[in-house]
């Protein structure tokens, strides 16, 4: 083939392949361009995760106080009594009602005690029959009319020795007489004076004979030892056989032998930081949550808010006294409770997660509710806002009930 015409041939080729390398960049390019201005007006994709539906409920401004549950009253019982316990009729968990029998000690040197005291009893009243029966005697004899007798037989002779019938020693006979009968007139007061000490004497023996048998037959009771309130045991501290002290004599380190509880209300002792304290009042109603229920609210109220704050770790806390029903005794002795203090609350409204709320400098609130056909697949909207309990707000203006909105 001829040189030229084969150059001819390779320019016309390579012009060729140009202009169809140049027609496929070009359609590229249309079809890039066309991809991007479709994809490009569509909204983002957003995870469902980021959204939160606009839902209607309950909420509630609150302050937690978290303590320990606590019984109504609660009851060490001690014994008054020095011995050995013999019986314990209860154990921890026990449902006990006031007065029933908890414990009894060993009896035998109480009762002995008791006897030897009214044999003492007896001793006495026979002494004091018989200082009785001595003064009547010494009344008795007191009350005779030999000294009347003698007066006047001394009296007669007087006259008749004035007389001159009688004899000087009649006279002298009649003055002796009625001198020895008035001696042992005095002898016989005397002797009922003595009596009358002696009966008093006896008394006072007689008196102390009982208050020692009042004092044994005490003790004697004192070995039982029965509930002092209606309640449940929460500890049982001694075992049978333990030596226990009384708590006459040792006072408040006498033998603890069980603590009782009145558990059919029961009260929670909670702080709250001094930030808060100006928010609540006695009479507040309470939401109680303990771990061991956790479906579970219990009602309570308010009771006593402490008057002096308590200063630790730089911080300032108020004690409130929050008290609760415990009808089914649900609730025990020292599980960690979370009280709920209802400061306001409102039923049925708007409600979304606090954390979709953005806030502006000028203090203005929005929110971003979704939009699938923005672009950023949500819109902004301004809204006005109610209370919040730091999870859930309440939404008062700006949103509808099934809006959604995407969380920042």
């Amino acid at each position: 083939m001829d040189s030229g015409i084969w150059h001819e041939f390779m320019k016309k080729r390579r012009m060729r392949s140009g202009w169809i390398i140049f027609a496929i960049i070009a359609i590229g390019i249309l079809i890039g361009g066309g991809c991007w201005v479709v994809f490009a007006g569509r909204a983002k994709p957003i995870p469902p995760e980021k959204l939160a539906k606009v839902e209607r409920g309950d909420i509630a401004r609150s302050v937690v106080a978290i303590g320990k549950i606590e019984p109504l009253s609660k009851v060490e019982v001690k014994s008054k009594a020095n011995g050995i316990l013999k019986v314990l009729r209860v154990d921890e968990g026990d449902t006990v009602v006031e007065g029933q029998v908890l414990a009894e000690l060993d009896k035998e040197n109480l009762e002995a005690q008791v006897r030897e005291a009214e044999a003492t009893l007896k001793g006495e009243e026979a002494n004091l029959q018989a200082a009785m029966t001595v003064e009547v005697k010494a009344r008795i004899e007191a009350a005779g009319p030999e000294l009347e007798f003698a007066r006047r037989d001394h009296a007669r002779m007087m006259s008749l020795f004035a007389q001159k019938i009688a004899s000087q020693q009649q006279l002298d006979d009649a003055e002796r007489a009625f001198e020895i009968a008035r001696n042992r007139r005095e002898l016989q007061e005397a002797a009922v004076s003595s009596a009358v000490a002696l009966i008093e004497q006896a008394r006072a023996r007689v008196a102390a004979a009982k208050a020692a048998l009042d004092r044994a037959e005490e003790n004697l009771r004192y070995a039982t030892l029965r509930a002092p309130i209606t309640g449940i045991v929460l500890t049982r501290n001694t075992e049978v056989g333990d030596a226990v002290s009384s708590i006459l004599n040792l006072g408040s380190a006498a033998t603890l032998i069980m603590t009782l509880g009145d558990v059919s209300s029961v009260f929670i002792k909670g702080d709250v930081d001094e930030a808060d304290i100006g928010k609540i009042q006695v009479g507040l109603p309470v939401r109680t949550r303990v771990e061991s229920f956790r479906n579970e609210v219990f009602q309570g109220t308010i009771q006593r808010l402490s008057p002096m704050g308590r200063q630790q770790n730089n911080v300032t806390t108020f004690e409130v006294r929050v008290s609760i029903s415990n009808t089914e005794g649900k609730l025990r002795v020292n599980m960690t409770a979370n009280a709920e203090i209802v400061l306001e609350e409102r039923k049925r409204v708007l409600l979304i997660p606090e954390s979709a709320l953005i806030y502006e400098p000028d203090r203005t609130t929005w929110v971003q509710r979704h939009d699938a056909t923005n672009q950023t697949g949500w819109r902004k909207i301004p809204i006005k806002t109610g209370i919040a309990n730091g999870q859930r707000c309440e939404i008062i203006e700006g949103l509808s009930d099934g809006d959604r909105v995407v969380l920042p």
